[in-house]
């Protein structure tokens, strides 16, 4: 089929490679603009759009398409489909009426479940046991459009978001191929409605969501260090400057029934906790460093395994412990 493209980052080139693979003519993506990154905040090129160039693929790169002007390159390519996964732009209704057949959008979440822009983020944070991929007929709505392919996968235990991502990027890319192959085939779409219920949305992850509050329950630090795992990365205060928290495990047997985390050879998190101030340093070793967390009735402890500085690189707690004279009964402050 002939198709236009439209993705950025590296969920959604997965995609673009195997559409190219099975033997689609893209005949344009569509991708954000470059944007500054990395230690000197050079313009790149997103991982799409590095994609698109290897393969000699015309790149489009507005903006914004809310302008009728900016359809032009979109109006010309004449594709049958545009694909959409992870783009990052809103498509208004007159760009979704220009393919001959429409557009269908990889969706990270099993819809209406994580509707938006973090579906993974949120349902790892929110202890969700299973997510999918479905792939979705556009509309002019967020994610509302009916359903042409599901399908789920297990949450594991210890996921991070980049665990997550990378197999769901492998299998939205397997889905969009299968289902052009059924389009092609059956020369239409077979689909159906989505419904409402049960629906709930995936808002952007900001600066709020990364800072840690030593007050929540253990089993809540933990999903939300692994659901800003690895960006943008969990933020800790210590000393006046922000930390991330890379790698971390609860400790204790309520702390493995919530999380499902494995309990650490005879360490109970309410016990040691208990009587502990929320973000104080309870041992410092060479597995890591011992934080108590938790409201009072439910006291837990989260051990910290690995931390990054501000403009520093990752390393393991007890080296960060060891370089800061870190000892018990110093304090995390919460993140601002």
């Amino acid at each position: 089929m002939k198709l236009i493209f439209a993705g950025t980052p590296e969920f959604a080139a997965q995609a673009l490679e195997a559409l190219i693979a099975a033997g689609h003519e893209i005949a344009l993506v569509l991708t954000q603009p470059d944007r500054p990154a990395g230690r000197g905040m050079q313009l790149q090129a997103s991982a799409v759009k590095q994609v698109a160039l290897k393969h000699g693929i015309p790149v489009y790169q507005p903006e914004k398409l809310r302008d009728p002007a900016t359809h032009a390159p979109i109006r010309e390519a004449a594709a049958d489909c545009m694909v959409v996964a992870a783009y990052g732009i809103i498509l208004p209704q007159t760009v979704l009426d220009l393919p001959r057949i429409g557009c269908l959008n990889i969706h990270a979440s099993l819809l209406p479940r994580w509707r938006g822009a973090a579906p993974i983020q949120r349902a790892i944070e929110a202890g969700d046991s299973e997510t999918g991929i479905t792939i979705m007929q556009m509309d002019a709505g967020l994610d509302t459009g009916p359903i042409v392919a599901a399908r789920a996968i297990a949450i594991d235990a210890r996921d991070t978001a980049g665990t997550l991502h990378d197999r769901l990027a492998t299998l939205g890319a397997g889905m969009i191929v299968e289902t052009l192959e059924r389009l092609a085939r059956d020369g239409r779409l077979h689909s159906a409605p989505q419904s409402d219920a049960g629906a709930t949305y995936a808002a952007k992850i900001g600066r709020a969501d990364a800072l840690i509050d030593w007050s929540q329950q253990v089993a809540v630090l933990d999903r939300r260090i692994r659901a800003l795992s690895p960006v943008p990365g969990a933020l800790a205060g210590w000393r006046g400057s922000l930390v991330k928290v890379r790698a971390a495990v609860p400790l204790g047997a309520s702390a493995r029934d919530e999380s499902g985390a494995p309990r650490a050879a005879g360490a109970n998190g309410n016990d040691i906790a208990r009587g502990h101030a929320p973000g104080t340093i309870i041992a410092v070793g060479r597995e890591g460093i011992d934080v108590a967390c938790g409201p009072e009735t439910n006291p837990g402890v989260l051990r910290l395994i690995a931390l990054q500085p501000a403009a520093g690189r990752t390393m393991s707690a007890h080296a960060f412990a060891t370089g800061r004279g870190m000892a018990p009964g110093h304090s995390f402050e919460a993140g601002r």
